[in-house]
């Protein structure tokens, strides 16, 4: 079954206040930890927010002091390279965080390290060949983690889904694009289901938590397959089929990036060797549950990022 509570208390913090971030965030609150988000520039703490925030910017010269760590147990990492490729976060901290009493360290990394597999099935024992430069970068930073001498897990991430963050609202606004190209699959996981994870596999004793995990659905399959069923939850019709050779040349960099590498994602160390469940094990479960949360109008942690 998925763990859906830890041992016992901590102090997490949690740098990046993003969509995966706060989400997290939300559900070690409850789960009865002490939590800190950090955030870029000035916020005024929020009543509503389960968390204390701390500003972290070091481009800006905001880095949080000894202080203002002091007693961290738990820390989850969802920030992304900087510009240069490096890692803002341990960068501006390694030296803070090997003074903490750390028993569990999270990095959000991503599948696109594996590279362009031509739709073939990879899991964490195959070689990282990263052909994209942002997952060069990516791949560069989580060696630097789990290097640090930190009790890092590395969390290797596909695309991710959730409420606020669905093709709901393309769909409804008639700006989604039915794409299809020959042979193509994508790999998604929910956003439930990193936290799911994560929250698993901190709970887990120490020498049980491999360095590399995959957190990635059952089903990977082509963007139209989803849309389509997205578009049978709401009822409405399908924008007209483009193929991929047509509308390349109308993409920009970034969509074609994500056009441009093919592969299928396992999840056996997670669900297999590790025991974790999968609350969504395909988008079909995902997307019902997140067209009920959307219509139900329940606040989502914050944008997509």
């Amino acid at each position: 079954m998925t763990s859906t509570s830890v041992k016992s208390r901590g102090q997490l913090l949690v740098l990046g206040g993003g969509f995966s971030g706060r989400r997290f965030a939300a559900a070690m609150a409850q789960a009865g930890f002490d939590v800190t988000v950090s955030h870029r520039g000035h916020r005024d703490s929020n009543a509503a927010d389960p968390w204390r925030w701390l500003a972290f910017d070091p481009d800006a010269g905001l880095v949080p002091s000894a202080g203002d760590l002091a007693g961290t147990t738990h820390l989850l990492s969802t920030i992304p390279p900087d510009r240069q490729g490096q890692d803002p976060a341990l960068d501006a901290l390694a030296p803070l965080l090997r003074q903490l009493p750390l028993n569990w360290v999270g990095y959000l990394s991503t599948t696109g390290v594996y590279g362009d597999c031509q739709g073939a099935w990879v899991d964490e024992t195959n070689e990282a060949t990263p052909g994209l430069e942002r997952s060069r970068a990516r791949l560069a930073c989580e060696q630097a983690w789990l290097n640090s001498g930190l009790p890092v897990q590395s969390f290797r991430l596909p695309a991710i889904y959730g409420p606020g963050r669905s093709p709901f609202a393309g769909l409804q606004q008639g700006t989604s694009r039915l794409v299809h190209k020959p042979g193509q699959v994508f790999c998604r996981t929910h956003v439930d289901d990193i936290v799911g994870a994560l929250s698993h596999c901190l709970a887990l004793p120490a020498q049980a938590r491999p360095q590399l995990v995959n957190v990635s659905d059952d089903c990977p399959c082509p963007s139209s397959e989803t849309l389509g069923f997205a578009a049978h939850l709401l009822g409405c019709k399908l924008p007209p089929v483009q193929a991929f050779a047509s509308v390349a040349a109308s993409m920009g960099p970034m969509a074609l990036s994500f056009w441009a590498e093919n592969r299928r994602v396992r999840n056996r160390r997670l669900c297999q060797e590790l025991g974790y469940s999968l609350r969504y094990p395909s988008y079909r479960e995902g997307f019902g549950a997140c067209l009920a949360e959307e219509r139900a109008g329940a606040p989502t942690p914050g944008p997509a990022g």
